[in-house]
């Protein structure tokens, strides 16, 4: 498994951190089971391989990390949303906003244009170019107005 999967498998289950009664822990547990993998496996390829303790401990930083900041990643991202209101963005894109701004304020050793990057095409890939341009948008006024190099 590629980082880029597994940073794909974090951003489903900060979606689903949205809507889940599941604490984060269990959250983590039942999803990265080998198997709930396995149960997944036919439904989407990025579960067809069982993230060894490397990824698995990537996953779970990220995941831990954005429902431990969930309220100050939503801030940023509502400050940089030109003209939309945050209740009105759709839950992945917020998904994976969250995911990416949490690698770019909290793991450095994540270049903040893979962070980026991998966020605009998760966006492609599950809400479409718009979405994707206003994801881009968003991440890189973040980046341009917050992030000192």
């Amino acid at each position: 498994m590629v980082r880029t999967t597994a940073r794909e498998i974090a951003v489903h289950l900060s979606y689903e951190l949205s809507f889940t009664d599941l604490t984060v822990d269990e959250l983590l547990a039942h999803h990265l089971s080998p198997e709930n993998f396995a149960a997944l496996a036919e439904e989407d390829e990025v579960y067809r391989e069982v993230p060894n303790a490397k990824q698995r401990d990537y996953i779970c930083r990220l995941v831990r990390g954005v429902d431990q900041h969930a309220g100050e990643l939503d801030m940023d991202i509502d400050r940089y949303a030109k003209g939309w209101k945050f209740s009105r963005m759709p839950l992945v894109a917020t998904a994976i906003m969250r995911v990416a701004m949490y690698e770019i304020l909290y793991m450095p050793e994540i270049p903040n244009g893979a962070a980026i990057n991998e966020a605009v095409e998760l966006a492609r890939k599950y809400e479409g170019d718009e979405v994707a341009k206003f994801v881009n948008g968003i991440l890189g006024a973040f980046v341009r107005a917050e992030v000192k190099e």
